[in-house]
């Protein structure tokens, strides 16, 4: 069920939510959480459409909001659709004139009651998210520093402001790189003499994983560049000999650890729609985060400091 509406406001809005449950038969949709993507127009169809795979596990109330040209009269349009490849409901506003700087006044009335709120901003986010007007309304805040413009630059910028509730998807691709990192050192408990990470010049990825590694480990961690794509190599020197994965395809890698024969495990890389999947798993605080992007910080200072 879908209804477009034009030169709208919120009330509207929500009525038409409640109009279109009803005539798609879904009163109560079971919806556990609202998502909110904030957006541009050019990029408002890939990152709704992965909102509304992740809603196949989250059922969520998705709001689209796309900023137009402050220039013009105010305006406000919607297209909401109850039950058209989502899970729940989507809304997706466009916003013109005045309203582009007010945009969570007309949020607020539309989210889930005594539901969580999660921000997710797939590309350019504000630093610091949660001074944000709309990143006040949430609980967690997603930044995706990969797919920005300046990437390295937007990921720092992100760790040097966190707050408890923000993350960053350029985390969440590590998730399968530090499980096994860390599974190959409950087998094999060596001291770890120091630590290696290939990756291409721009990934962010790569330096939250040294940064990680380095507070962890408490040895050094060198970052060497590759061709990609994205994250390559991570090798653990120990006199044991070396803990590797290697992936220099993208898809597939190779994991090695001292005395055993190299094993190929299954890395590829993932799609927006998992990744957000996997952080709408945990609606709380992400400490390893936390402790990675403070090592990060620290890092970047203690640089700083050496080239002044």
């Amino acid at each position: 069920m879908k209804f477009d509406l034009v030169d709208t406001d919120a009330s509207r809005i929500a009525a038409s939510l409640v109009k279109a449950r009803r005539a798609a038969g879904s009163p109560a949709m079971g919806m556990v959480l609202t998502l909110v993507v904030v957006t541009d127009e050019a990029h408002a169809s890939s990152a709704m459409r992965a909102a509304a795979e992740v809603s196949a596990e989250h059922p969520a109330r998705i709001l689209g909001v796309i900023r137009r040209k402050r220039a013009g009269p105010i305006r406000l349009d919607a297209s909401v659709r109850v039950g058209q490849n989502t899970s729940g409901e989507s809304v997706v506003l466009r916003l013109s004139g005045d309203l582009v700087d007010h945009a969570d006044s007309v949020v607020l009335p539309l989210l889930l009651p005594d539901s969580p709120v999660v921000l997710w901003w797939p590309h350019d986010a504000p630093s610091p998210m949660a001074a944000d007007p709309l990143g006040v309304l949430a609980q967690r805040r997603i930044s995706d520093s990969t797919a920005c413009r300046t990437k390295r630059a937007a990921m720092l910028a992100q760790a040097r402001h966190y707050v408890p509730g923000d993350t960053d998807l350029a985390w969440t691709r590590l998730t399968p790189w530090r499980g096994l990192l860390a599974a190959a050192l409950d087998q094999h408990p060596v001291t770890v003499q120091s630590a290696e990470v290939r990756a291409e010049r721009s990934n962010p990825s790569a330096d939250l994983l040294v940064a990680w590694l380095a507070s962890r480990l408490g040895v050094t961690v060198t970052r060497h560049n590759s061709r990609g794509p994205g994250l390559t190599q991570v090798r653990l020197l120990t006199r044991h000999g070396d803990i590797a994965i290697s992936r220099p395809s993208g898809r597939s890698a190779v994991f090695a650890i001292p005395g055993e024969a190299d094993r190929p495990v299954a890395l590829e890389r993932r799609t927006t729609a998992e990744l957000m999947a996997e952080e709408l798993r945990r609606l709380d605080e992400d400490e390893v985060y936390a402790e990675a992007v403070r090592s990060l910080t620290k890092r970047q200072d203690t640089k700083q400091e050496k080239s002044a």
